[in-house]
């Protein structure tokens, strides 16, 4: 008899990543499916995983922990898709309740595998050993989306942009990406002239026009891997989903 697919909700701040994921996964639903899209909050209701996605989220205090609050949510397992892989940022995650630490350099046959393996009881962690080096590996890259991104922005600097918008400085940008100082201020002097601006300010009135603001709402799909989506108000959602400025409820 078949396995039943794992019932997954994807968790981030932003609907273009969340869709973006979701996306990734639409062709291995039946191992995996996506049937819930949380913005700025966690599972509504006791799905297999929840799967929170990294991008632009502040990792600790501030009231912005979202990892504390996935917790607390009702999903059986909790598993952070991320850039980040080193060992203690892994055991970080593993001692606040996560069943698997997954990265983004997967691709989605991969992605799919792990989340299965993850829903079979398993805890699943990168290669414990060490370093950032394959962080920014462009395995799989092209199956994944992000604010700005069609507008020429890298992640990194797109996360940068985020946080700011968020109303974050330079200081509390490095600590929630586990930057250095210098590399923040690297990647917004970047970040600036991609956009062309020459400060703070503009860059965070650019980025409020283009997306950047989180989205809030909780979105179901219709039927796995596209057609009709439900926001959490009721309004219907095409497959194309919103455009990266277009706010969830």
């Amino acid at each position: 008899m078949a396995q039943t697919p794992a019932e997954i909700a994807v968790v981030n701040d932003y609907e273009v990543v969340v869709r973006g994921v979701a996306a990734m996964l639409a062709p291995f639903m039946d191992q995996v499916r996506v049937v819930e899209l949380d913005l700025n909050r966690p599972p509504s209701r006791p799905l297999d995983i929840a799967l929170f996605d990294t991008f632009a989220a502040p990792q600790e205090g501030e009231g912005g922990d979202m990892l504390a609050a996935l917790e607390r949510s009702p999903a059986r397992r909790l598993v952070v898709y991320t850039w980040r892989l080193e060992p203690w940022t892994v055991r970080r995650a593993l001692d606040a309740g996560a069943s698997g630490y997954l990265s983004k350099s997967l691709t989605g046959r991969e992605l799919a595998d792990h989340l299965l393996r993850i829903h079979g009881g398993e805890v699943v962690t990168p290669p414990l050993g060490g370093g950032d080096a394959a962080a920014y590996r462009t395995n799989g890259a092209t199956e994944r989306t992000w604010p700005g991104r069609d507008l020429g922005l890298t992640e990194r600097e797109s996360e940068v942009l985020a946080l700011a918008v968020q109303g974050c400085d330079n200081t509390a940008i490095a600590r929630h990406l586990y930057l250095s100082p210098n590399s923040v201020k690297t990647y917004t002097r970047n970040l600036y002239r991609r956009i062309g601006v020459t400060s703070r300010t503009q860059a965070v009135l650019w980025g409020i026009a283009h997306g950047f603001a989180p989205d809030r709402g909780t979105i179901r799909p219709a039927h796995p891997g596209g057609g009709t989506a439900t926001h959490s108000d009721g309004r219907s959602q095409g497959r194309a989903g919103m455009r990266s400025g277009e706010a969830a409820s």
